[in-house]
């Protein structure tokens, strides 16, 4: 059995009981650490501290191997019980999907445990979940490449007055440009997108497009660790968001739409 167990938003703490109780009793236990961390997986006793409490060694399975080499995971589960365990919900990245058709293609079963992701957790800001549109992602320029593709997803969202969910760039373990040509990886520090960059991005695009989708005075929210004991969130217009520091990581950030009165008040208590 390949077990896909979703370990919440927070720290060490966050798995539900289902989830601990599999970890367990599996063999082998592996921990996805590409597509978001636990505020713990960003300091060095972060994986002890989770190897402790579930009494169980865990190999960190980094991007090479959850995109290159997850047959070598599922073979291991067509014999022996492994736990595969993902920051969030199990299907909050679309990884985790094709490592289940995978798979089931393999003939391995699969038992899925859910828990809290950035995709409900924002609703502490008193926006509603069902009025949010498409969520979108926002990646770090650079140089040479600057997609602006989230605009017109924002754009559309807007239109139908829907509050939108920007999902801000990780690059963990990203290869050096210079190393892929000499063909021997080397890879960059670790960074994460605050919810300052993210904005001045945004603005940016704004300004180059033109199509008033938004502009600095557009109320956001901005969030920091979400679901941590320190988390913090902002609400504010675009340009106020700036002068914000919110903190180590990890950050994201909400457009909002059309409000109602009730979102407006639970706002007020996160304005500046």
């Amino acid at each position: 059995m390949l077990y896909i167990i979703g370990l919440g938003l927070g720290d060490d703490k966050d798995i539900t009981l289902k989830g601990l109780e599999a970890v367990k009793k599996c063999s082998k236990v592996y921990m996805e650490a590409y597509t978001s961390l636990l505020s713990f997986g960003l300091s060095p006793n972060g994986l002890s501290n989770l190897e402790n409490l579930y009494g169980r060694s865990i190999t960190l399975a980094d991007r090479e191997m959850v995109e290159e080499r997850a047959d070598e995971i599922l073979n291991e589960a067509k014999s022996s019980d492994v736990a595969f365990l993902v920051v969030g919900d199990p299907f909050g990245a679309t990884t985790h999907t094709d490592i289940v058709v995978r798979a089931k293609k393999l003939g391995v079963d699969v038992k899925v445990i859910h828990n809290a992701s950035v995709m409900n957790a924002v609703g502490v800001c008193g926006l509603q979940l069902y009025h949010y549109g498409e969520t979108v992602s926002i990646p770090f320029f650079t140089e040479t490449w600057r997609p602006d593709s989230f605009y017109e997803k924002i754009r559309e969202n807007r239109k139908l007055g829907l509050h939108t969910l920007c999902l801000l760039d990780i690059r963990v373990k990203e290869p050096t440009i210079e190393s892929l040509c000499r063909g021997k990886k080397q890879y960059e520090p670790p960074r994460f997108m605050t919810v300052n960059t993210a904005i001045e991005q945004l603005l940016e695009v704004e300004e180059a497009r033109g199509e008033s989708v938004y502009g600095e005075n557009t109320i956001c929210v901005g969030f920091a660790r979400l679901g941590s004991e320190d988390q913090k969130v902002v609400a504010g217009s675009m340009k106020q968001l700036l002068t914000v520091d919110f903190g180590p990581p990890l950050h994201c950030l909400v457009i909002v739409g059309k409000t109602h009165p009730v979102e407006e008040e639970m706002l007020e208590f996160y304005g500046l």
